[in-house]
């Protein structure tokens, strides 16, 4: 008998139906990226896991929950249409490979532009808002390279380094992933840019369509610009930039971080020099990042299983029990992140009984899932 079940594969919507039941479900309350992946885990398919939630709910002190309601979504997709948006879902062939393999990865993705550069090698070019001449020259300069070298370039389309970035590279191929929905373009100066992108490119955003961003969006945002690359490279950023949030991101996720030096006194060279201090690799041209790029590159092949774990298995639980499990969890977290690994040895608990009770906490606003798979109590 095996030990270790056999994992259960989770397969894509393939009708519209399924498509507008996954959407519900991503936009319900207090479910997001981790909780939605949990729940296809344990019910197997969306349409379960959407009827469960408000008895989770409910079981975690909830009583007014509602799910997403189907106009909202079927209004999304519509929005979507409109605007000539393609949804993309988690295992659709479409969907990007190299953000399989993250510990978050968006269920869904809204994508405006050419499709087909989601299979090309990519790079990041991530930098600051402020950025100088000299900075968005470089920038310039590595886009090209990189393009001329077969890379497509994946930045935020944000003003600055972004911009001189994907502008360098409209002809090559980019990719713009934006914090707010995919139709809405964010600086409002770079309307032009993001038609162009349109045209010629792909803009990303895993957002529903017509949000307009917030702080709290870009940090997201980041994870998908250095899951989507082979590479990120910081081209200027203060010690406090959001960039160094998209280099964190790429080094949770196994990527190449790069860094091009500025000089001491420069205070948008500060994060820069700091990555370089701490082993990014030094950039100085296009042949910098092409040199230190891995000489293979992970492939998906159409033979590839997408796998989540087997549903829980569920055992009867009294509302003493269940309480008394909650608590356990509850003690053990702070406000210093811990891996889930690290909680299930802790309590030295069944993992199934432990993962399926952090939805419920998740849903309740009691468990904060940051990046990399990180627990911590709200």
């Amino acid at each position: 008998m095996d030990i270790i079940p056999s994992l259960t594969p989770l397969t894509p919507p393939h009708s519209e139906e399924e498509r507008l039941v996954w959407l519900r479900l991503l936009r319900s309350r207090r479910v997001g990226v981790a909780t939605f992946f949990r729940l296809m885990g344990e019910y197997g398919e969306a349409a379960t896991a959407l009827d469960a939630l408000p008895r989770i709910a409910a079981d975690a002190g909830v009583n007014d929950y509602t799910v997403c309601p189907e106009g909202v979504a079927m209004a999304e997709l519509r929005a979507g249409r409109f605007a000539g948006a393609r949804l993309i879902c988690f295992g659709d062939d479409d969907y990007p490979a190299a953000l399989m393999d993250l510990t978050d990865p968006p269920p869904l993705l809204w994508a405006m532009g050419n499709l087909d550069l989601l299979k090309t090698p990519t790079v990041a070019l991530v930098g600051a808002r402020n950025a100088s001449s000299l900075g968005t020259r470089m920038a310039r300069r590595l886009a090209g390279d990189l393009g001329a070298a077969g890379h497509v370039v994946a930045s935020g389309l944000a003003r600055g380094i972004d911009t001189a970035a994907h502008m360098a590279s409209l002809e090559t191929g980019t990719v713009a992933v934006l914090a707010g929905g995919v139709d809405v373009v964010y600086p409002a100066e770079n309307a032009v840019l993001a038609h162009e992108i349109a045209d010629t490119g792909l803009r990303l955003s895993e957002q529903p369509m017509g949000l307009t961003p917030t702080a709290r969006h870009f940090p997201r945002r980041n994870r998908i610009i250095s899951g989507l690359s082979r590479a990120v490279v910081v081209v200027e950023a203060a010690a406090k930039s959001g960039s160094l949030i998209t280099a964190r991101d790429a080094l949770d996720q196994g990527r190449e971080v790069m860094a091009v030096p500025g000089h001491p006194f420069d205070g948008r060279a500060a994060g820069c020099n700091m990555l370089i201090r701490d082993g990014a690799t030094l950039v100085r041209s296009g042949a910098d990042v092409l040199a230190a790029l891995p000489d293979i590159t992970p492939q998906v092949t159409d033979d590839t299983v997408v796998n989540l774990p087997p549903p829980a298995a569920r055992k009867p639980r009294t509302l003493r029990e269940t309480n008394h499990l909650h608590q356990m969890i509850l003690d053990r977290l702070g406000p210093s992140p811990v891996t889930e690994d690290q909680l299930i040895r802790d309590l030295q608990r069944p993992a199934g009984e432990i993962t399926s009770q952090l939805v419920t906490l998740e849903l309740d606003g009691q468990v904060n899932r940051q990046p990399g798979g990180l627990l911590s109590r709200r």
